[in-house]
């Protein structure tokens, strides 16, 4: 059976605005300009309270998914989290629906165009359709150009509907006749909950930008950050928005009416604002179009990487966009518009997103449980496990009282998920979640494909600010070894300098690399071993450095205790991490594969003059600094001066010193002599403005 296929690299190219903006495109739009009207006529004037009941379930929903997404950012999101937790059928019932959803909501958003277009122009169900179809065309084409070109627009949509939702609540809140609330509560705790599941697809979109996280430049950061706040956006806007419309609109008019915000509007401002208001529901709707193709383009994209639809789909154009799935997502959006009525269709999906959204907070109990420690998320769900647990059910309560309709159109989006996995994906994937290491806590099976595979995913997505790589390297032992020796003898070696270092007992390194080796935990590739152990209470990483200019015979077993081919080796790396930290400890081993991996990195290794060069070859450029002090130079101005003396940015320090051909260690009396060459980590912005301030490039050590 095939194993999945490794698709080609998306563009990082989304910043926090840019995620930000996409978040907070796709959700701002029929949620609050259509669906107040229709949530009137069932909750009466309690309908900002529908808007926070609804908003409710999002808050554990999203909290799961910005944990799934630190830890796994890959293109698909939904689809890839829930195939990876629970397994390739649920994946594949995800993505199908899921795509699906985001389909109907985008058409949802195209049609509902035609409302606001129709205040102005004579109402034709065939301009209508056929504005829709026309923006559908251009937004494909603009999302086949790349999703920075895509990014650039949502913000210029979303920027100019925040500035006119913000004048429409400075002027509307004092317009605001509290007397409209009485009777609140009169439509009944049923109608409320239900008319809470009703307008819970407003609250969607808030989650569909991490199916693009594989394009986002430092997911790890961004993506938190850019979805709470597009949430804390969402929730303040629907709840801010729906009180002034009870407040300035008449029941009776408010109540089925399919422009509540332009109805608003008019109250507030007349035409004027009318014409205004409408302007936003354009914006609106542009946004969440172009936002939802975006999104929905890449689960035929990560579903077509893995097999489990036509591997034509993972194929990316030229400028590096997933182009057969856009224009696929984009076909089937125009025939919906053409002969569906996506209005009513789009509403019977918010069953199924609740259903998807619960799976999702199930699938961070299973990966928490699963034991995998290459499961290393930025950001963790609070209160484990009770929020996860709450929004696994919360959900369901929603879904019952919505009606017999969106539950049969969920079951048969279900059905169809798993007839075309049984069909066609079954026999081309041999994949399991991880719910199978849970299960191998209870003694049964699991699948070390997705231990291997979340391990590279670790590599793509480097270290983290709080990670001392750059220090760990510079304070590295370093162990050059001329002739031929047997690999026990540099375990030794290696042993005794980590007891120098730590006071620890040589016994103990020499045990856990030894079977770390015997067993096929030390990883050996392109003429490098990384033998590795975390031990309980060790405090700051260790590494100890051996370069070999003759090749060492390592030979290593598997986990079975069986000898695998003897391998040969010019570096190996003994790394030693703290045991209550093994993120930390897979990061660091990965940042080192990641370099080893390089094709620079063995003539680098080898040719390395001195120890400072050997610790160079590991180091970021933007996060170390080689100043020579010379005559004439910048530079200059540091001789005669102490280390203490030397105004350094802050998040910046001197690693070593070379001198004459040796390093040194710096101490704060140290005095810098002319010659000397410093060598500087830090902060990238740190470093940056050293560059600056020394006018010259990174330079090689002497």
């Amino acid at each position: 059976m095939a194993q999945a296929q490794s698709g080609a690299a998306l563009s990082k190219e989304l910043r926090l605005l840019d995620v930000y903006a996409l978040a907070t495109g796709a959700t701002l739009s029929a949620g609050l300009f259509l669906l107040p009207g229709i949530a009137a006529a069932q909750a009466g004037v309690a309908i900002p309270l529908c808007y926070l009941i609804a908003a409710i379930p999002l808050v554990p929903a999203v909290m799961c998914k910005v944990e799934l997404a630190t830890a796994m950012p890959k293109a698909g999101g939904t689809y890839y989290f829930l195939d990876r937790s629970l397994g390739p059928l649920a994946g594949t019932v995800g993505g199908l629906g899921t795509w699906l959803a985001l389909i109907l909501k985008t058409a949802f958003a195209l049609v509902g165009l035609g409302a606001y277009v129709s205040l102005y122009l004579e109402p034709s169900p065939i301009l209508t359709k056929s504005i829709a179809i026309g923006f559908a065309l251009a937004f494909g084409t603009l999302n086949i150009l790349g999703a920075k070109k895509t990014a650039v627009f949502q913000k210029l949509l979303v920027g100019g509907l925040l500035i006119i939702l913000t004048v429409f609540s400075v002027l509307g809140v004092p317009e605001i006749d509290f007397g409209a609330f009485k009777n609140f509560f009169a439509a009944g705790s049923d109608s409320l909950i239900a008319t809470a599941g009703t307008v819970y697809i407003s609250y969607v979109g808030v989650t569909k930008v991490i199916s693009v996280a594989e394009e986002i430049k430092n997911p790890e950061k961004t993506l938190p950050r850019a979805v709470l706040l597009s949430m804390i956006t969402a929730v303040v806007v629907y709840l801010l928005t729906t009180t002034i419309m009870v407040g300035v609109v008449p029941m009776a008019e408010l109540a089925g009416n399919e422009t509540p915000m332009a109805a608003a509007a008019s109250k507030i401002a007349g035409s004027f604002g009318k014409a205004v208001i409408s302007v936003a529901a354009v914006l609106a709707f542009f946004s969440v179009a172009n936002a939802g193709i975006l999104s929905a383009s890449r689960y035929p994209m990560a579903m077509a990487t893995d097999r489990l639809v036509p591997g034509g789909l993972a194929k990316l154009s030229g400028r590096g966009t997933p182009a057969r799935s856009i224009v696929l997502s984009v076909s089937i959006i125009i025939v919906i518009v053409a002969f569906l009525d996506p209005l009513k269709i789009a509403k019977l999906a918010s069953a199924f997103q609740l259903l998807i959204f619960a799976l999702q907070c199930l699938a961070v109990m299973v990966m928490r449980e699963s034991g995998l420690k290459s499961y290393d998320p930025s950001f963790r769900a609070p209160f484990y496990p009770w929020l996860p647990l709450f929004g696994l059910l919360a959900p369901f309560f929603l879904i019952a009282a919505m009606g017999t309709l969106p539950v049969l159109f969920s079951l048969g989006l279900i059905a169809g998920g798993v007839g075309w996995y049984w069909t066609y994906g079954r026999e081309r994937v041999d994949r399991r979640g991880a719910v199978f290491h849970v299960f191998a806590r209870l003694g049964e099976q699991r699948h070390e494909g997705l231990d291997t595979e979340l391990r590279g995913i670790l590599k793509t997505k480097g270290l983290r600010d709080e990670d001392p790589f750059d220090q760990v390297v510079f304070s590295s032992t370093v162990i050059d070894v001329q002739a031929s020796v047997p690999f026990d003898t540099l375990i030794d070696r290696a042993a005794s300098a980590l007891h120098a270092r730590t006071g620890r007992d040589a016994s103990l390194f020499v045990q856990g690399f030894t079977e770390g080796t015997k067993t096929g935990a030390t990883p050996v590739a392109k003429g490098v071993a990384l033998p590795h152990m975390r031990i309980e209470d060790f405090g700051d990483p260790c590494l100890v450095l051996v370069r070999a200019h003759e090749t060492i015979e390592i030979k290593g077993g598997d986990v079975f205790g069986n000898q695998t081919t003897p391998e040969q080796v010019h570096a190996i790396f003994f790394l030693v991490s703290d045991a209550s930290d093994p993120g930390q400890h897979l990061r660091m081993l990965a940042k080192l594969a990641s370099r080893i991996d390089e094709e620079d990195f063995l003539d680098g290794w080898l040719g390395a003059r001195n120890e400072v060069q050997l610790r160079e070859v590991f180091l970021r450029n933007e996060r170390y600094l080689s100043i020579k002090l010379e005559d004439g130079s910048p530079a200059a101005s540091l001789v005669g001066k102490s280390i203490e003396q030397l105004e350094l940015p802050e998040d910046s320090l001197i690693a070593a010193i070379r001198r004459d051909g040796a390093t040194i260690m710096p101490r704060a009396s140290s005095v810098l002599q002319p010659g000397d060459r410093l060598i500087v980590i830090g902060e990238s912005r740190a470093i940056t403005q050293l560059r600056e301030q020394f006018g010259r490039k990174d330079a090689p050590a002497a």
